[in-house]
């Protein structure tokens, strides 16, 4: 087993790209040492700013043999392809959501990393916040009983008004359900255990939305996937949800409630790391804070918990496994809502155990 920082490198310098490369780069157990793009100068742009030593195609930076995990920050449509070709060069890969575009795509990456001994890495990793820890044991501790129902709901207007290049995000692999689902069905995963069924309603409002901001402000484009989103979701344990992804809806809400035999909980925001915990009892006529404790240094948390896997030779918690099943849910909401049948489920997750009290990511412990 190998000893001291993992070296990672980047594929994909686009917009998350410099959040990725600030927080990887602010992580000692972990070195940035490559960044490629289809676009080289871009990458060499993002490689200065970064003092990333290596930069240019995606062979490029495959070659470098200090490289142990590939970082896949391409669109959704290039996630199953840039993986499989991370993996055959004997890289480990970790890839922004979703894993692939649909079960096939993520059956082969999987399978090739187990060929290959390898692992596979997937966001969001939002659930290693102090938000969403705090949340886990919160429920562990029995503060609301057996969970028994959840509400789920991003909504909004639809990210044209501010995204420059928001095409890819109404194609197919993206929309509310594949863009903004993985964080709350990720969360609910985390702490609910496995999904069992479910079914779904969806729509699609227009069919053409208009660029807002940046050079392309104006420029109509195609809508591929629907834009709103209604799912029914059956967990494996006692607790059942009810979610709902739109970008057609001018009240914005980013909201998970979970009821229990006991109380219920109101989460943060699963897209970000941290936020205000709530509880309430069942005689309770207020909402009450609890406290939030753990990391909130942001994206990259997974990478950083599988890059310190590969070291100590424990399993990561932002899986491969987990990220498959998050993308079966999807992918059967996606059905459900065209055809109107419930959809029962056949990948299962481990679920991720939690992080330990102390663990610091700005904590050198690969040494």
């Amino acid at each position: 087993m190998s000893s001291g920082p993992v070296g990672v490198a980047i594929v994909g310098a686009g917009v998350i790209s410099g959040t990725y490369l600030r927080q990887l780069s602010s992580f000692p157990d972990v070195r940035v040492l490559g960044i490629a793009d289809l676009d080289t100068a871009r990458a060499a742009t993002a490689a200065r700013e970064h003092q990333v030593p290596v930069s240019g195609t995606v062979e490029t930076v495959l070659a470098v043999p200090e490289v142990e995990i590939v970082v896949n920050l391409t669109i959704p449509a290039a996630h199953a392809a840039v993986a499989l070709a991370a993996l055959r060069a004997g890289k480990h890969v970790y890839s922004e959501k979703p894993l692939a575009l649909d079960m096939d795509e993520a059956a082969k990456v999987t399978a090739e990393a187990a060929n290959l001994n390898l692992l596979v890495g997937n966001a969001p990793d939002t659930f290693l916040g102090a938000g969403l820890q705090s949340a886990a044991k919160a429920l562990a501790s029995g503060l609301i009983g057996t969970p028994v129902g959840v509400t789920a709901a991003f909504q909004s207007l639809g990210p044209e008004s501010w995204h420059p290049n928001p095409e890819f995000l109404y194609q197919r692999g993206a929309g509310p359900l594949f863009d903004l689902g993985p964080y709350y069905l990720t969360a609910l995963v985390a702490l609910l255990g496995p999904a069992a069924r479910v079914t779904a309603s969806t729509r699609r409002a227009r069919d053409h939305r208009v660029i807002g901001s940046g050079p392309k402000a104006g420029t109509a484009f195609a809508v591929e996937v629907p834009t709103h989103v209604n799912a029914l979701i059956d967990f494996a344990g006692s607790a059942s949800a009810t979610a709902t992804f739109s970008f057609d809806s001018p009240i914005r809400r980013q909201t998970i409630e979970i009821i229990g035999t006991e109380g219920a909980l109101s989460l943060p925001d699963p897209n970000n790391f941290d936020g205000q915990l709530l509880a309430r009892g069942p005689h309770d006529a207020e909402w009450r804070e609890l406290p939030v404790t753990g990391t909130t240094a942001g994206r990259g948390l997974g990478v950083l918990d599988m890059a310190r896997s590969l070291r100590t030779g424990t399993p990561h918690r932002a899986s491969g496994a987990l990220a498959q099943h998050v993308l079966e849910i999807m992918t059967a909401i996606g059905d459900a809502g065209e055809d109107g049948e419930a959809r029962r489920l056949h990948t299962t997750s481990p679920t991720p155990p939690p992080l330990p009290d102390g663990w610091d990511p700005h904590a050198a412990t690969l040494t």
